[in-house]
């Protein structure tokens, strides 16, 4: 599951981007990898561990819902919908 936000270019710069991920691991494990910065430069990673995908999931409404109140708007989905 993946979810790309964008918020717009302002007069100071470039746009900027999140973009997280929801993975499976091998020891049945969900990681949640969240990257983020300025459109075109070099981003940040940060990667979580989940023993469940319903945290894992709920991780990711979280950082989802937090990047929507800093104005960022959602480019794509892919995967599902969650917590829609």
């Amino acid at each position: 599951m993946r979810i790309y936000l964008q918020i717009p270019a302002m007069d100071s710069g470039a746009p900027r981007f999140c973009h997280l991920i929801l993975l499976a691991d091998l020891w049945e494990g969900w990681t949640l990898v969240r990257e983020w910065g300025v459109q075109g430069g070099a981003g940040r990673v940060r990667r979580q561990y989940y023993p469940s995908r319903e945290q894992a999931e709920q991780a990711l409404i979280a950082a989802r819902d937090q990047q929507l109140r800093r104005g960022y708007r959602v480019v794509f989905i892919e995967g599902g919908t969650p917590g829609a």
